[in-house]
């Protein structure tokens, strides 16, 4: 059936089709990325930053945190597929291009070639703003019910220095969330809003090549707010719960709180 929601159609929670044969790789999947944090190891150390300059590091180190996030998954395929029903697909990340993970076989012969892509987002806490600042602007209609939106939380050990440590990740369906954001522009979106059109992206394949135009794209958007899911209302109850993560003892927010004091 050809996808046909509107950004005016209230978003409902994805589901998988039930026919589709892979859930329960699908469930398992879920439940290594919440393992990430407990299992996540980097060879990355930094030391010698101003505290007030760990903030310029946050896209470089994430980028570096992303693709280790990346291996980290492929090492627990003893959770995702303990059964080695899957032994010829692994995690590969894909450069600049939707998803940034896919699932994939590496075998020509597979008659699947893709299973399910994740779109991975790494959010340094200790940043000034309180919330993640990646924009998603993927038109939902590339995505895949079995596509996932994965919000990595990440800090040094030693808050100014160490080696990388995850938090809990936010899991959501990738469908879900660019439906969510298109209602919620032309639905509730504060401010002085000019034209609340969205012109949606023709393309519809699934896993499409790098140079296909698979963004929406908003009528008017100056405060470029457009895809910053942060403030959708969608991420609330998880960056609150971010804040009070401990980081050697103090709640995540007031480390925040402090760096931002000093650093402005």
């Amino acid at each position: 059936m050809p996808y046909s929601w509107q950004p005016d159609d209230l978003p409902k929670p994805a589901s998988l089709p039930e026919d589709w044969p892979h859930a329960v790789l699908h469930e398992r999947v879920e439940s290594a990325l919440y393992a990430l944090s407990a299992m996540f190891h980097s060879d990355l150390r930094i030391v010698g930053v101003a505290a007030t300059d760990l903030h310029t590091l946050a896209s470089s180190l994430g980028a570096s945190i992303e693709l280790q996030t990346v291996l980290a998954l492929n090492q627990l395929r003893h959770l995702w597929d303990p059964d080695a029903r899957y032994a010829t697909y692994r995690f590969v990340r894909q450069s600049q291009q939707f998803p940034d993970v896919i699932l994939k076989c590496d075998d020509p012969a597979c008659r699947e070639r893709i299973i399910m892509g994740i779109e991975l987002k790494g959010w340094y806490v200790l940043a000034k703003e309180s919330e993640p600042t990646f924009r998603f602007k993927t038109t939902p209609a590339v995505c895949q019910p079995q596509d996932l939106l994965v919000v990595v939380p990440w800090a040094l050990g030693d808050v100014v220095s160490g080696s990388p440590v995850l938090f809990e990740p936010w899991i959501v369906a990738a469908r879900f969330a660019a439906e969510w954001r298109n209602w919620f522009w032309r639905n509730k979106m504060a401010g002085a809003i000019v034209d609340r059109g969205i012109r949606l992206s023709e393309v519809s394949v699934a896993y499409p090549d790098k140079a296909a135009p698979i963004s929406d794209q908003p009528n008017s958007d100056s405060g470029s707010n457009f895809g910053r899911l942060a403030r959708y209302e969608i991420m609330d109850d998880f960056t609150e719960k971010i804040a009070v993560e401990p980081l050697l003892g103090i709640p995540v927010g007031e480390w925040r709180r402090f760096l931002t004091r000093f650093k402005d």
